[in-house]
């Protein structure tokens, strides 16, 4: 079965908010870039996926010139890089016809954020018949904020407030929603081989 590795949305723009400082994996990029390595390693196929909001004058505007991929990580000749307005990488790109020209039956997915891009397109992959791997520790999430707070609040006031949904429990609640219905959760090392040189 040929495989393809999704990276979503591991971009620029991420790093230009203020939330940053509060992400999960400040160093996805290096996770990701393991991952990469080994799927160009084994034959698999790489397609990026950068989220896009036009028009918006955001960090995620095109014109911004932060819709990038994170410096360290970059798409190597052939690979396709997508450009989506949805949350999820199929809706709004030629994803689904990409992976079926290659004859892929099975992605891996690693990006940002962790509850939301990614897992959605995990579901809807796996919807649409893929075997879904999900790389927890190669994605990166924020604490989210209750939905009644301000939106102007400081990521101080974010994590002050005992409402807002911490990272380590958006991250639980998106591996037990996805583990065993659309995905098999993996590591990094797990799938790089990285556990076994080590032990």
């Amino acid at each position: 079965m040929n495989k393809a590795l999704l990276v979503i949305d591991v971009q620029e723009s991420f790093r230009q908010r203020p939330s940053w400082q509060l992400v999960s994996n400040p160093g996805i990029a290096e996770q990701v870039g393991k991952l990469v390595t080994a799927a160009r390693a084994g034959g698999d196929l790489v397609i990026w996926v950068l989220h896009t909001v036009p028009g918006s004058g955001t960090v995620f505007d095109p014109d911004s010139g932060h819709v990038r991929l994170i410096d360290g990580l970059s798409a190597a000749d052939g690979e396709p890089v997508l450009s989506k307005t949805a949350h999820n990488a199929f809706t709004t790109t030629n994803l689904q016809q990409i992976l079926t020209s290659h004859g892929i039956g099975e992605v891996t997915i690693c990006g940002i954020r962790t509850e939301q891009c990614c897992e959605t397109t995990a579901r809807i992959a796996s919807d649409l018949g893929y075997a879904v791997t999900f790389v927890t520790d190669a994605t990166a999430t924020e604490p989210i904020p209750h939905r009644d707070a301000p939106e102007d609040r400081t990521p101080a006031e974010v994590l002050a407030d005992p409402r807002t949904l911490g990272v380590a429990e958006i991250i639980s609640r998106t591996e037990y929603a996805l583990a065993g219905r659309f995905a098999t959760i993996r590591t990094v090392a797990e799938l790089t081989g990285a556990a076994a040189v080590a032990g």
